[in-house]
């Protein structure tokens, strides 16, 4: 059996591999290849690939029946060029681990050393390897995956790395943990004429003012408050670079958040009906999507309580965060459907932010987060 020091040792070596490899959202084959031959050493009792496309599932049981905890962890990377030199950086050009889940496979990978062995006494500890966290498609892939339609978790369980924070500090919350975040298309059809005479044809650029200014009357961008609400202009477009011609098309995108998903639905409708009353008043079609959803993430006490007593047992300093996060996590799908929380992993008060282009994941937080994770699934699968 292998001592702790060689345990970490191997999964800062994963981790360095997995970064200097990276693969977006989908396309995450290579990734997932590497989880399942590190499995391997530590072996599950099934492991299931290809779920939800890429996904990778490694089951642990019991000797005895009893409750069901999933971990969950990313495999996707970003669309972002890498600008650190060390040696375990990208080799993907134009992508690169921005958001640290490279260090979260890590993590759940550890538990796995952990779980393989000291199985767990009762009940079934479920790692799941979840793709395309990052453009907010990957739990619903999951979920609408036959593979996925006979676990019934008790509890699911995330974890976040977070710059700003002090290393290894534990940060929760109850309740909305992540925002609900969704974005809007909204495509404007007129009819092009001579820029000369534009009456003769229907230009959508009053309304797309209009819409703008409409929406920024909605905004409430106090996450402290109720009814937070923030509205991004994100993508314009209108017309082509040709000056003899009175645009007739045009489109206009933004992000839209809410601490809720409640409110966000009632945001949603408020938004499609002004730009629908906007089109119409101007005499233009109007098509309208949202893409790129997520669930606001909203915790379960009792499982936020198991996360506080792990993070106490093992004397990490724990903070109780008094409002929600502002981005999006697709964790919130799962917390809609199962009881469980996400909680945050500091990653250090100077480290560059998520998505920053020399932001790198610090691999001494990769034990704490093994230890919660670990804390967490033997209060539930060893309760009797």
């Amino acid at each position: 059996m292998e001592n702790l020091n060689q345990r970490v040792e191997s999964l800062v070596l994963l981790r360095k591999e997995l970064h200097k490899y990276p693969e977006v959202s989908g396309k995450e084959v290579e990734t997932a290849k590497k989880i399942t031959s590190f499995l391997e050493n530590y072996p599950a009792d099934e492991v299931i690939t290809n779920i939800g496309k890429t996904g990778v599932i490694a089951i642990y049981k019991g000797k005895k029946p009893g409750k069901t905890v999933l971990f969950r962890c990313e495999l996707d990377a970003l669309p972002i060029q890498e600008i650190n030199m060390f040696e375990h950086r990208s080799l993907s050009n134009g992508v690169s681990h921005k958001c640290g889940h490279d260090g979260h496979m890590a993590i759940l990978c550890g538990l796995a050393t952990q779980l393989s062995q000291h199985k767990p006494e009762t009940g079934t500890v479920i790692l799941l390897f979840q793709p395309a966290e990052e453009d907010g498609s990957g739990a619903q892939k999951i979920f609408s995956d036959a593979k996925f339609e006979r676990f019934r978790p008790d509890y699911v369980f995330a974890l976040h790395n977070l710059p700003g924070y002090p290393k290894n500090q534990i940060v929760v919350k109850n309740d909305t943990f992540t925002c609900a975040v969704n974005s809007i298309i909204i495509k404007l059809d007129g009819i092009t004429a001579h820029a000369g005479e534009p009456e003769k044809g229907i230009n959508p650029a009053l309304a797309i003012a209009s819409i703008i200014t409409q929406f920024n009357t909605f905004i409430q961008a106090d996450i402290s408050k109720e009814n937070y609400c923030l509205i991004t202009p994100i993508y314009t477009k209108m017309g082509k670079k040709a000056y003899g011609v009175s645009a007739g098309a045009g489109e206009v995108h933004f992000t839209v958040r809410s601490d809720s998903n409640a409110q966000m639905r009632t945001i949603e409708t408020t938004l499609e009906n002004i730009a629908q009353a906007v089109a119409d008043e101007y005499r233009l079609k109007c098509n309208i999507q949202w893409t790129q959803g997520f669930q606001a993430n909203e915790n379960d006490e009792t499982a936020v309580h198991f996360i506080k007593k792990a993070a106490k047992e093992n004397q990490f300093e724990l903070l109780e965060k008094p409002t929600p996060f502002t981005w999006g996590e697709d964790f919130g799908l799962f917390t809609q459907h199962y009881p469980g929380a996400m909680f945050g992993l500091g990653s250090g008060i100077d480290t560059p932010a998520l998505h920053n282009p020399d932001y790198d994941f610090p691999d001494d937080i990769i034990t704490t987060g093994v230890s919660i994770f670990h804390h967490i699934s033997k209060q539930i699968t060893n309760a009797h």
